[in-house]
């Protein structure tokens, strides 16, 4: 990794916004945070104390509803999206966590990686505990780890830290005249993150909650009373940056009489129908077993083997969203509790 000093951030969208379309987290009219396109005169929310977009970025990447294929009477039509070149500005630690998982989820899919490979993202360490954030529980904060953006961002009492994290983010900085970092910023940057994750509130009710999960010691009433709090209403899944799950089906086109299109759209494994059967059994047909399937997706050790890390990283989105009230925090005082 390289690392240079930059005077100011629109110097740096001028550059990125050259050949590719910017979009950064930005604030609205009633105070929230959204991605919308950004250019030189934008004003992307790069406070030190972050707060994170109610969305996460994973639709830049798996749409929220896409066609896939038509048939068109005679022969079948892949249908991949074409993506022009973008960039996603000051994207949070844990939000790209999230991203490299799913990275592994939609490896072999080439909708959701003709939108990857056409995206530089730049990542911004964060300097303050977020509200409701638990990343350096999860290992994903609070600074940007290695291999996980193309450039990061860091306030620094010269400007702004910048550093060119792989090949395609030190050529995307081609030509824009920055000076070298002093030489020790590596260790500043190190020393710096240990004394920020140590500010975050304690979260030992999250490892013990944990804890309890893994070792099947959940009670199953406890999953029985969260399940009548759940209101299905896929809040918690839209918004978290980790989830994957989507649906598929097909309807008629005007193309031919027996044409048709194939799309998928996100789905909720809390919804009632997920994984139910043809036959018409149903693993989930009870709240209380979805809301435990949910959970041990975000939490079981079985899924780190594969992903090399748990399902949540830590972003606290479904605290925020939930009307039931069975949100990360929520969820894992009661199963902590238990000892």
């Amino acid at each position: 990794m390289r690392a240079y000093l930059l005077e100011d951030i629109p110097s740096l969208l001028t550059h990125l916004g050259k050949d590719r379309q910017l979009f950064a987290p930005q604030h609205i009219e009633d105070g929230d945070l959204h991605w919308l396109p950004a250019d030189a005169a934008s004003e992307p929310a790069l406070d030190s104390k972050p707060l994170l977009p109610l969305s996460s970025p994973k639709a830049f990447f798996f749409a929220e509803r896409e066609t896939l294929f038509r048939f068109d009477g005679s022969n079948f039509i892949e249908t991949l999206p074409e993506v022009e070149p973008q960039a996603l500005f000051g994207v949070r630690s844990c939000d790209l966590c999230a991203i490299t998982y799913q990275d592994q989820f939609f490896k072999q899919d080439p909708y959701y990686q003709a939108r990857r490979q056409a995206t530089l993202l730049i990542g911004l360490d964060c300097l303050e505990p977020c509200d409701g954030g638990f990343c350096p529980t999860v290992d994903a904060g609070p600074f940007v780890r290695e291999g996980m953006a193309d450039l990061i961002l860091q306030h620094h009492e010269q400007g702004w830290l910048l550093i060119a994290a792989s090949d395609k983010g030190k050529k995307s900085i081609d030509g824009l005249p920055l000076p070298p970092a002093p030489s020790d910023w590596q260790v500043q940057r190190e020393r710096h993150e240990h004394e920020i994750a140590a500010r975050f509130p304690d979260a030992t009710h999250i490892e013990a909650g944990v804890q309890f999960l893994n070792s099947g010691e959940v009670a199953a009433t406890t999953w029985e009373a969260m399940g009548l709090q759940c209101l299905s209403c896929s809040g918690c899944t839209s918004l978290c940056p980790s989830c994957s799950c989507f649906a598929t089906f097909e309807h008629p086109t005007e193309e031919a009489d027996n044409g048709f299109e194939r799309e998928r759209c996100w789905d909720s494994c809390l919804y009632e129908a997920f994984q139910r059967e043809a036959s018409g059994h149903n693993p989930g047909a009870k709240a209380g077993a979805r809301v435990e399937r949910f959970w041990f997706h975000k939490f079981s050790d079985d899924y780190t083997a594969e992903f090399g890390r748990y399902g949540c990283v830590g972003c606290g989105r479904c605290e925020r969203i939930c009307p039931g009230v069975i949100g990360v925090h929520s969820v894992m005082k009661r199963i902590s509790a238990q000892s």
